[in-house]
């Protein structure tokens, strides 16, 4: 059993108040399903970016199966790493999809359930699924502590070939956090400019402008796997749902997070 790590800081820790904060995030968007193959939902605390991950969730559609791809902010575990535990919050239990899961282990990504432990990346993300939910769904969490453009590639060809042979719907969800600590204005600039490429689905460009503008967005390993293999499935394009910063609701603007909610159909 994954324990929560983060509950009571990033969301609250008890099902009353949880359910209390989502009820929140969720006031701001409408429940409208879609054909959603991949998302990119944001993974600060709920008080700042619950709402635009929000729009996300509403949009997602039912489904067997969610493989959610999160950094490894913690340098614990293996670099790429799958875990096959039943994932524990506030809400209930998660089960992972251990067949799913079995099918991906080897190669570039391991079996290693201490990458997951204290990682809040995918974590955060389980109580929006729970809440929006009522079916039995399973999860394939995997953390990404290597994130360069062809281990990303990689890990995303490979979720293809293994959702084409499941026979399950499935949708896969890029836990990550945009610009971090710049004013509010650089933030923006920088963010949407990655956006672009995201929404194209053009890998190549987003790392080129990764390293031409020195971003400091945190998933960007998790965003391309999802591109890839969203891609391979047959999605064509993305669109932003949502963006904010933590001056949307701090107020202080000159050092803020940026968060962006973005489909991929």
């Amino acid at each position: 059993m994954r324990r929560p790590a983060v509950a009571g800081q990033f969301y609250p820790g008890t099902q009353k108040h949880l359910k209390r904060e989502l009820n929140r995030c969720f006031a701001a968007s409408v429940d409208q399903p879609k054909n959603v193959i991949g998302a990119v939902v944001p993974h600060a605390g709920y008080t700042f970016s619950g709402p635009t991950a929000a729009h996300v969730y509403n949009a997602l559609p039912q489904a067997d199966t969610y493989v959610i791809l999160g950094p490894n902010h913690t340098g614990v575990g293996s670099l790429v790493a799958v875990s096959q535990d039943t994932w524990e919050t506030p809400l209930g239990d998660v089960p992972a999809d251990k067949e799913f899961a079995k099918q991906l282990a080897g190669g570039i990504i391991d079996l290693d359930e201490n990458a997951h432990r204290y990682e809040h990346s995918i974590e955060v993300q389980l109580p929006f699924l729970q809440y929006r939910f009522s079916h039995t769904f399973e999860i394939v969490p995997i953390c990404m502590g290597m994130q360069d453009e062809q281990t990303a590639i990689d890990i995303g060809n490979q979720l293809a070939q293994t959702i084409k042979k499941s026979n399950k719907r499935v949708v896969i969800i890029a836990s990550s956090d945009f610009s971090h600590y710049v004013p509010d204005r650089i933030a923006r600039d920088t963010d949407n400019y990655l956006i672009e490429s995201i929404l194209a689905l053009y890998v190549d460009d987003l790392y080129a402008r990764l390293v031409e503008k020195n971003a400091s967005a945190c998933g960007y390993g998790p965003i391309t796997a999802m591109i890839v293999a969203s891609a391979k499935l047959g999605a064509t394009r993305g669109t932003l749902l949502d963006y904010s910063t933590s001056g949307d609701v701090t107020g202080d603007t000159d050092a803020v997070v940026g968060y962006a909610g973005i489909i991929i159909e």
